[in-house]
């Protein structure tokens, strides 16, 4: 479903940032200049939402995870909230150095907390010292708030998507890296070259990423749908000719 402009309009997406603090490389997506500040053109926004809503509903359709990264206060619980209800990977704290491009690691740390839970199912962490019991509890609270909603994620996402790139500039950096298509909210003070499909919008007003968040989210929902369809097609398919068998069984002991 194409976004409407008054709706963007509405959660103030079109707010840039101080005309002082502009990176010149936004100007196509510029309307005016109002009271310092930069006003976005919301019909390119609507425009580059329709294309990224469509490239990412392909990836979610291809079984592929979509990353969502956004350190920033307003972002967080958004994110958290949105990529949560479609079950997509998350980052909300302190992107970990190496997520992507030693993803190796990462997932070793995952597996950590999986054995620390296991322990606890099994009765072998009771076996274990006040200290140690103390030492590993610690291990696992800080593993979950760090990995804790990437722990699905057995291989490297097929896409990124960033709130404020500036910010996350790290984990831009390591997706390049590796050739991960990146899309992502895109303010006046950022440098829109460095991703792949760019939604220019106010990055800092919870209203505006609420907004971008809910459109992107219902796009890759209806790829994860089209998927489910497509699945369950095949296993219908498959089963039909089980069916025909069953169905020429019966009409014969029928006859017999």
């Amino acid at each position: 479903m194409a976004v409407e402009v008054k709706e963007l309009l509405e959660a103030g997406v079109h707010f840039g940032h101080l005309t002082r603090k502009w990176d010149p490389n936004m100007a196509p997506y510029v309307y005016m200049e109002r009271n310092g500040i930069h006003i976005i053109n919301l019909y390119k926004t609507a425009a580059k939402i329709d294309e990224a809503n469509a490239a990412l509903a392909k990836i979610a359709a291809s079984g592929r995870k979509i990353l969502f990264v956004a350190t920033k206060k307003q972002a967080k619980d958004i994110v958290a909230e949105k990529a949560g209800a479609i079950n997509m990977p998350y980052i909300t704290e302190r992107w970990p150095g190496g997520m992507l491009t030693n993803f190796v690691t990462i997932r070793k740390a995952v597996k950590k907390m999986a054995s620390i839970d296991r322990m606890k199912k099994d009765g072998t962490f009771n076996t274990l010292s006040k200290k140690e019991r103390l030492q590993v509890d610690r291990l696992r609270a800080k593993l979950e708030k760090n990995l804790g909603s990437i722990s699905d994620m057995t291989r490297l996402p097929g896409a990124l998507f960033v709130v404020d790139i500036k910010r996350e500039h790290i984990a831009i950096k390591e997706a390049q890296k590796l050739n991960i298509p990146i899309f992502a909210m895109v303010d006046t003070n950022s440098d829109p070259r460095q991703v792949d499909y760019v939604i220019p919008s106010n990055d800092d007003a919870s209203k505006s990423i609420d907004k971008i968040l809910s459109c992107v989210t219902d796009a890759i929902a209806g790829g994860l749908a089209e998927r489910k369809a497509e699945k369950d097609a095949a296993t219908a398919e498959k089963d039909a000719p089980k069916a025909k068998t069953s169905k020429k069984a019966a009409i014969a002991e029928e006859e017999e």
